[in-house]
Order: C-alpha cells, then structure tokens, then sequence
C-alpha cells in the first residue's frame, strides 16, 4: 500500500477571500465623564495633556511614524490638525515622543 493512501486527509479550510475581513471595527466613542472635583488645576492640566498626547501618539501610530526621532514637531502638529484638535504645545510634543519610546 503506497505511503500517500495512509496519510489522513487534511481538514478543508475556508478560506477569506470568499468572505471580507474587518480589520477595524468602528467603534463608538466611550461616554465622557466629568472629571472628579477638588483637585488642583494642575492635575487638570496634565490629565488633559496626557490624553492628547496619547491620542497624538496613536494618530502617528497610524500614520506610519513609529520611531520618536521621526516625530518631529511639525509632524505632530499635522498629526494634530488631521485628527482635529488644537496644536500641541512644545511640552505635549515632547510627551508624545516619550510614549512612543516607552511603548517599544
């Protein structure tokens, strides 16, 4: 008996292309909340630097900088305008390169 007719036939596989494939489900934004009262103004202020910054860094994911030495300011700042907020300040520019060498 041939060595092929003992091999078990392999399970069928379905393959993707006869269907789509989501790789990004939209999703809807995650209800705001009222930030917690009684902290000093500073705390305020750099809980909303820091959410910038994060959402810069992700716009910059996206676009294809991953590297800090790649984002620069002014491309921060374009990231910024494309995602529709304010022009970061030099000190959120700086947060933003720290996230993304801390996340590699």
């Amino acid at each position: 008996m041939p060595a092929a007719a003992l091999k078990p036939k392999p399970l069928p596989v379905q393959s993707t292309a006869k269907r789509p494939v989501l790789l990004e489900l939209p999703c809807a934004p995650v209800e705001k909340r009222p930030l917690p009262p009684g902290r000093p103004r500073e705390w305020y202020v750099t809980h909303n630097r820091r959410l910038k910054a994060m959402r810069l860094a992700i716009a910059l994911l996206d676009s294809g900088v991953y590297h800090p030495s790649q984002a620069r300011n002014d491309t921060i700042h374009g990231a910024a305008e494309l995602i529709g907020v304010h022009p970061p300040s030099d000190t959120t520019c700086h947060m933003v390169r720290a996230l993304m060498r801390y996340s590699r």
